[in-house]
């Protein structure tokens, strides 16, 4: 039988009281550290959810919340990359160089074509060998599943890495610092309005037949076929 409900509102703050003596220092800092640490979040939420002002000084909410815009400018972001001139050329060399550039546009492929898992890890190779966009992807992808410490660490990991030497950066990309009591970041992604896409159908039906290798303690882990770099210029050339 669980403890009985208390009878007066005395009882029930009796109850709720804290005694002194029952936290040492130790949890008293700890507990202050959470609490500042969630309002770190809570203000870079803010930040980077807060209306785009507009003409009069009025305010106006974007019509998509955010993790609805993240999915879309994911999804956007992802067909600007295997759209690039380059990408075809390093996904050719990645089976042999594993290109950083390339783990980024088979990433996009395999996100295009909802393998959402085998898309993480290689954005994550990606990010890993200095491609910010690779970070940016990650960013995104965090945000649209609501992961805001996650989406926090790579839009941290993107303003680190966008000035390396020899960076891929085949979708221009802006990174805004916010305030420094908001810690986070705020991201322009330069896509043209008129983009061409491939339909995400015709990604799937490339990707169908790909080899999967079992990696200890990563899972099944899908990799790329010696022929994809050229499915992947059919499908871009046929859309445009």
């Amino acid at each position: 039988m669980g403890s009985q409900r208390p009878r007066t509102i005395e009882e029930a703050l009796a109850r709720a009281r804290i005694f002194a003596g029952t936290y040492t220092p130790a949890d008293l800092e700890s507990s202050q550290q959470r609490i500042a640490e969630q309002l770190l979040e809570l203000r870079w939420m803010q930040a980077i959810t807060s209306p785009a002002m507009v003409s009069g000084g009025r305010s106006a909410w974007a019509p998509l919340m955010l993790h609805e815009r993240a999915a879309h400018d994911l999804r956007a972001l992802c067909q600007g990359v295997i759209h690039d001139d380059d990408a075809a050329r390093r996904l050719a060399h990645f089976d042999d160089a594993r290109d950083p550039g390339g783990a980024l546009a088979f990433a996009c492929l395999l996100m295009l074509a909802d393998h959402e898992e085998g898309a993480q890890f290689w954005l994550q190779f990606a990010a890993g060998g200095g491609q910010a966009t690779g970070a940016l992807c990650l960013y995104l992808l965090h945000l649209r599943r609501g992961e805001w410490r996650d989406a926090q660490h790579w839009a941290r990991q993107m303003a680190s890495l966008e000035h390396e030497p020899c960076q891929y950066s085949p979708v221009a990309h802006e990174v805004v610092e916010t305030t420094s009591e908001a810690g986070g970041v705020t991201v322009f992604i330069d896509l043209p309005d008129d983009q061409v896409v491939v339909p995400e159908a015709s990604v799937k039906d490339a990707l169908e037949d790909l080899d999967v290798q079992l990696i200890e303690e990563l899972g099944a882990i899908p990799q790329p076929s010696p022929g994809l770099a050229h499915q992947l210029e059919d499908l871009v050339t046929a859309g445009r």
